[in-house]
């Protein structure tokens, strides 16, 4: 259990159907690519997974089809936050039964409420199981003082970690040194993955790591060893790049899968992305030559050797 969570993960990609139901011709191409690819888990269901904008069934047959796919040859974590509590908790036991390695959940959604009403949330999903808990900090939406939120947060049962959807690396600073190794802290910031790995981050979760897994896997071994200026290159050109897509980053997504893996996400679920514009077929490729050049020479050096 102490080395399963930790590494890149993919904030996976749910595709969808034309109808608005999941795609799990799709999906099952999807998760074997993941696995095939060496990467250290897979966060299903969350806001890259649309999680929220699906029916519970929906959820719960996902769910159950990425278990069946990966046969716990790497571990999942299910995000299982939803509208109502009530919801939560049966989408938690619901995972448990699908032997996923743990759950995950955003915090209260449109009735926000406050610090308190936020943990309380959580207290009564984590403890719907024995699985690992992770709670899923977007921004610092419900943490107020982060170090009295960090401690109320161990205090509920079955909570390991936490993933940290923020810009503030300062932040995950002081909740790793106030945590230690009680908490293993997940970075959901794409474009700052090696960056929270010096503030004490044991892994990444992450939307674009569907799409460059491979690549931000490299840079992420080889800046643990030592390698700055790789990681330097490639976090300038990464950013660069996200900062790029953003505004239409649901038709970049969709047109990139496709063309490099011949996976079709689908539409995503309206309100979602319904004002967005399609991309060029020649400019998505020249975006994903672009990144996929700096680390091309050192993933040949390593087949070398």
């Amino acid at each position: 259990m102490k080395d399963k969570f930790q590494g890149l993960w993919p904030a996976m990609l749910t595709p969808v159907s034309e109808n608005g139901e999941p795609a799990f011709d799709q999906l099952e191409k999807l998760v074997e690519l993941l696995i095939g690819q060496n990467l250290d888990g897979l966060y299903i269901l969350g806001s890259t997974g649309q999680g929220v904008l699906f029916m519970e069934e929906q959820r719960k047959k996902v769910t159950e089809v990425v278990s069946e796919v990966t046969a716990g040859r790497v571990p999942v974590i299910v995000q299982v936050g939803s509208l109502t509590t009530d919801e939560s908790i049966r989408l938690a036991k619901h995972a448990k039964t699908c032997k996923v390695d743990g759950i995950s959940s955003v915090g209260p959604i449109y009735f926000s409420g406050n610090t308190e009403s936020a943990l309380e949330h959580y207290k009564n999903i984590a403890t719907a199981t024995d699985l690992p808990f992770f709670p899923y900090q977007l921004g610092d939406n419900s943490m107020g003082d982060t170090t009295a939120f960090v401690k109320k947060v161990m205090q509920i049962p079955n909570v390991t970690g936490m993933k940290l959807t923020t810009n503030q690396l300062l932040e995950i600073s002081l909740i790793h040194n106030y945590a230690g190794d009680k908490l293993k802290l997940f970075s959901g910031s794409d474009e700052l993955f090696c960056h929270a790995s010096l503030c004490g981050t044991v892994g990444a979760i992450g939307t674009f790591y569907n799409l460059w897994g491979v690549e931000c896997k490299l840079v992420q071994n080889a800046f643990t060893n030592g390698d700055y200026m790789l990681a330097k290159e490639f976090m300038l050109a990464f950013q660069k790049t996200i900062q790029l897509v953003l505004p239409n980053i649901w038709p970049f997504l969709r047109k990139a899968m496709l063309l490099k893996y011949n996976i079709d996400i689908g539409r995503t679920k309206a309100p979602l992305g319904n004002t967005q514009s399609k991309w060029d077929e020649q400019t998505v490729i020249g975006i994903m030559e672009t990144l996929e050049l700096i680390t091309a020479q050192r993933s040949q050096e390593i087949k070398v050797s």
